[in-house]
């Protein structure tokens, strides 16, 4: 069932607005009354789920005692930790497009997935398992990957960051965006290709930069980890001793 888990979708939200216009105050004759929608009786928020930073998921993965379960953004555990994996609330589009109808609501970014014993679930925002993957209900997805802009260039042993529809010449500054001298650089997986984030390391210690050569997280991680967590989260995956992970924002909060 671990596949199941490592065909999560990566790359779909979609946004929409309205408009109103004003409307001159006229006489108005055959106005059929229209139906408004009252709230469920008895519905109140949950509280644990208030957004505090739009830019963050509403639950995040953190893990305790070896376990993973979900912290809301102000550091409470709203799904108590007892999974082996736990990944951020985000589309599947192996569900997506599964053959069986049924499922397929369970694809979409109200759900997330974890595994147990080797038991690979879908979660709603409660923590509870409303599906358990079937390799039978995966449908194939459709994934349109986006061309990276920019790319590591080592030179002299030392990393550097090229545009590569402009980089000519090796040996002229001018053609480098950021010049080599990191002993590591990784171009994060993001929806902005123009400016992505980009994992560095600088005298055995790890931060973040950006195309202009901006610190970003400072150089004082032990490791980050090169995966979606900035395409999923807008957060990065941390260690100072190289072995207990936890996510940052992008202001270097830790959660």
């Amino acid at each position: 069932m671990k596949n199941a888990v490592q065909l999560l979708c990566l790359f779909i939200s979609i946004f929409t607005f309205s408009q109103a216009k004003s409307v001159k105050k006229n006489p108005i004759k055959n106005i059929s009354k229209v139906a408004v929608k009252k709230p469920l009786q008895g519905y109140k928020p949950n509280p644990d789920l208030d957004i505090i930073n739009d830019e963050l998921p509403v639950l995040i993965p953190k893990k305790k005692d070896g376990k993973f379960g979900y912290i809301n953004q102000k550091g409470k555990f709203v799904i108590q930790p007892e999974y082996h994996i736990a990944v951020f609330f985000y589309e599947d589009c192996n569900l997506l497009n599964s053959p069986n109808e049924k499922v397929r609501k369970f694809g979409t970014k109200e759900y997330g997935t974890v595994e147990k014993d080797l038991i690979s679930y879908r979660i709603d925002k409660n923590g509870k398992k409303v599906y358990q993957y079937k390799n039978s209900d995966l449908g194939k997805c459709q994934i349109e990957f986006k061309q990276q802009e920019y790319q590591a260039y080592v030179k002299n042993g030392f990393y550097g960051i090229i545009e590569k529809a402009k980089f000519v010449n090796a040996e002229d500054y001018r053609d480098y965006q950021v010049y080599p001298q990191y002993e590591y650089l990784h171009i994060m997986e993001g929806d902005d290709v123009s400016d992505p984030m980009i994992v560095a390391s600088k005298n055995d210690r790890f931060g973040v930069i950006d195309i202009n050569n901006k610190i970003i997280i400072p150089f004082e991680y032990d490791d980050i980890k090169r995966n979606f967590s900035w395409k999923l989260g807008k957060m990065f995956e941390v260690s100072k001793d190289g072995k207990n992970y936890y996510y940052i924002d992008s202001h270097n909060k830790a959660y």
